[in-house]
């Protein structure tokens, strides 16, 4: 880096990675009207850069071009250059990404965009190394070339940015063919299932090749698709598939690379088809939707792996990604320095390990054990094929080489030995990680969405674990949110908090994740102020990104001016979109407060999805679980009784562990805001049944009261 500091208009910002680019060369702008008018006053092309703080090639661009003083001269010399975290303004993110995907075929970080005066895109893409090669031009050459081409003839330019903005305007408001046939939730779910079941890798679990992601929305409709089909004898052959697709892959998932054996969590993605040589970055959201995931995996086989992975990333989370006042961090970075006094940080050196290493931190037979295990390797088990720059020679990636008890009986110890081996190891190792290696830059952005997504997680690893300190967390979690990112005059979410609330508003993810993250912990805690929250936060999502029109959410507010188009999330990415997880709450609020407008949304939201749901709903498989919630209807468990008597607490626990998508359990309160609002839960309430009872409600019609423990799990398993 230079030896000059300056500090451009990014040093006041709350986002780290806005504040990483706080002392470049270039004279950064945050998103905003300052920025916006400067480029209308001097007549000024603007460039746009998107990133997030653990992001690695954005690292190196900002290394390589916006440290760089040649080329922050051209910069600014020609642009106004501004900077977004697209993790903290995900509708300018959104917007541009779809005008770089659609123009070049491709997308990802760093997103470079080109913008006139008016905010209309006319070039983008992503990574630009510095200067030409491969034929190709580097980012000064073509800095130059395109001040040239504005200079010349700015009309045209403006001209071709209207009319891009105009086409990705009728390609997303394109009304599907009116079609009269309806969509058939279970006939969707069929094409869904066979999709994944083709594209299915039955030697390494997952889905087609590398690079190969978690994809936990997947894995979650695989398993709500088993749970609705493994009791029909038709459909039994495709669900057990489902099922065992599932668990084959969260077990390799578990034993790769990808799985931080010693530091625990997971790492982002794999770059191979074995789960080995990871993504060494590790985001908030990979590990609440795989909480989400072992948990449900543990209610339906009761195999103690997936407990221990699910307590192995609250264990993570807790630790390393945790608020002192509750709420949750978004990132670790996949770089870090080797040792205090490296020069160069490298992706994976927290992580990985050397075989000379491992002899001089353990004892002789915790080695022997563990790099039998483990598979490590004198000269490091990482292929040069995954590691392009060269950052893991000699290094190994922990990667479980089967069972451990294989593993004991290899060297001839018991495996209870070996138990005692490998957790020795591993906190001689974690020791030696945190003493004497510098920790990754960690982001430390909270976001209202991801928290929302961690509430979920947390809330149902508490019903299939029963540990305490997974509620705790979660209603930790959940009371920092409305404490600092929630506005209640308004009853307005704030998209994040680092050192403080941020200025911007929530977006839609911000209220759909957290409202589904406060149904499920009122399900895990059964406190009414949780399901309160979550039907205002419901209220005021309606009323900020609703489509009156056409059904479904716009991810951004009507009133952001800055952003020339709405646009509606409907495939899942790394995370479940907005619209699917909203048809979900949209459904259980409606249900909760026998709220009739909100069936009318539910199906529209359907509605407004039925081209992708019909032509490749394998793209929206969160939206598909979600359908088939609504198609199924919702299965109301209401439980009576004072929630000290131990017969409800063995109810409650038994539901809990059960994994049923379309269940909702309700504890009815005579003095509840359910019970006064719910005809069904104010009808149990008053019929003050003595005995404490489970009412299991489905099709509009209560079973007979359920008083014996053995009767009940009789009825759940029928």
């Amino acid at each position: 880096m230079s030896e000059h500091k300056y500090t451009n208009r990014l040093a006041t910002e709350k986002s780290p990675y806005l504040l990483q680019h706080a002392h470049n060369p270039v004279d950064w702008y945050p998103w905003g009207e300052e920025a916006f008018q400067k480029s209308r006053d001097e007549n000024k092309p603007i460039f746009l850069s998107v990133g997030y703080s653990t992001c690695h090639w954005c690292h190196v661009m900002e290394h390589e071009s916006f440290e760089n003083e040649e080329v922050a001269a051209l910069m600014n010399k020609h642009f106004v250059n501004i900077k977004v975290d697209r993790e903290e303004n995900p509708g300018v993110d959104k917007l541009y990404m779809t005008f770089v995907q659609l123009s070049s075929g491709g997308g990802g970080w760093p997103m470079s965009v080109f913008l006139t005066p008016e905010l209309y895109p006319f070039f983008g893409a992503t990574y630009f190394p510095p200067n030409d090669q491969f034929g190709r031009p580097g980012f000064k050459t073509l800095l130059t070339r395109i001040a040239q081409v504005w200079n010349i003839s700015p009309d045209k330019v403006r001209s071709s940015g209207e009319s891009m903005i105009s086409q990705i305007k009728t390609y997303v408001e394109a009304k599907p063919s009116a079609s009269s046939k309806e969509l058939d939730a279970n006939a969707v779910a069929e094409e869904t299932y066979s999709h994944f079941a083709q594209s299915f890798d039955d030697k390494y679990g997952g889905f087609g090749t590398a690079p190969k992601f978690p994809t936990p929305v997947q894995l979650n409709f695989l398993l709500n698709y088993y749970a609705y089909n493994h009791k029909k004898p038709e459909k039994s052959k495709e669900a057990k598939n489902a099922l065992e697709m599932t668990l084959f892959t969260l077990k390799q998932i578990a034993a790769g690379g990808i799985h931080d054996h010693v530091g625990s969590g997971f790492h982002r993605y794999s770059t191979d088809k074995k789960w080995h040589v990871p993504h060494f970055e590790k985001m908030l959201y990979d590990q609440a939707q795989l909480l989400s995931v072992y948990s449900a995996a543990y209610q339906i086989t009761n195999d103690s792996l997936y407990a221990e992975v699910a307590r192995d990333i609250v264990k993570y989370i807790a630790r390393d990604l945790r608020h002192s006042d509750g709420a949750f961090y978004s990132a670790e970075d996949a770089d870090s320095y080797p040792s205090e006094k490296s020069a160069k940080k490298l992706e994976g050196a927290f992580c990985v390990w050397e075989e000379l290493e491992l002899q001089r931190l353990l004892d002789e037979d915790e080695v022997k054990l563990f790099v039998t295990h483990y598979g490590v390797k004198s000269n490091g088990n990482v292929d040069p094929a995954q590691d392009p720059h060269d950052e893991l020679r000699q290094k190994n990636v922990l990667m479980e080489q089967g069972r451990l008890e294989e593993s004991a009986q290899k060297i001839g110890i018991d495996v209870d030995r070996a138990k005692q081996l490998i957790q020795q190891a591993k906190d001689k190792l974690w020791n030696h990680r945190v003493n004497a290696r510098p920790k990754p830059h960690r982001d430390d952005k909270i976001l209202t969405s991801w928290n929302g997504l961690m509430i979920t997680g947390l809330s149902h690893a508490y019903q299939a674990l029963g540990d305490q300190e997974c509620l705790s967390l979660a209603i930790e979690a959940a009371t920092f949110i409305e404490k600092n990112l929630y506005q209640q005059e308004t009853k307005t979410l704030l998209r994040s908090f680092c050192g403080g609330p941020s200025a911007i508003e929530g977006f839609v993810d911000d209220y759909s994740y957290l409202i589904q993250g406060l149904l499920n912990l009122y399900e895990a805690s059964f406190d009414e102020r949780w399901v309160q929250w979550a039907f205002d936060l419901q209220e005021r999502q309606n009323e900020l990104f609703y489509d009156k029109d056409q059904g479904g959410y716009f991810n951004v507010a009507g009133d952001d001016k800055n952003i020339l188009l709405r646009l509606k999330e409907e495939q899942d990415g790394a995370e479940p979109s907005a619209n699917a997880v909203s048809l979900y709450n949209l459904i259980c609020l409606g249900t909760l407060f026998d709220h009739r407008a909100y069936q009318k949304h539910q199906q529209e939201v359907v509605n407004a999805f039925y081209l992708a749901l019909s032509k490749f709903p394998f793209a929206l498989p969160a939206l598909v679980s979600s359908f088939l919630v609504l198609s199924n209807g919702l299965k109301e468990i209401v439980i009576t009784g004072h929630r000290e008597n131990k017969q409800i607490e063995s109810f409650i626990q038994l539901l809990s562990q059960s994994f049923t998508p379309n269940k909702l359990m309700i504890l009815a309160r005579e003095d509840g805001n359910i019970a006064s609002k719910n005809s069904v839960v104010g009808e149990i309430t008053r019929s003050n049944q003595p005995t404490p009872s489970v009412y299991i409600c489905e099709n509009f019609t209560c079973g007979l009261p359920i008083t014996d423990i053995n009767d009940l799990k009789a009825k759940l398993a029928s």
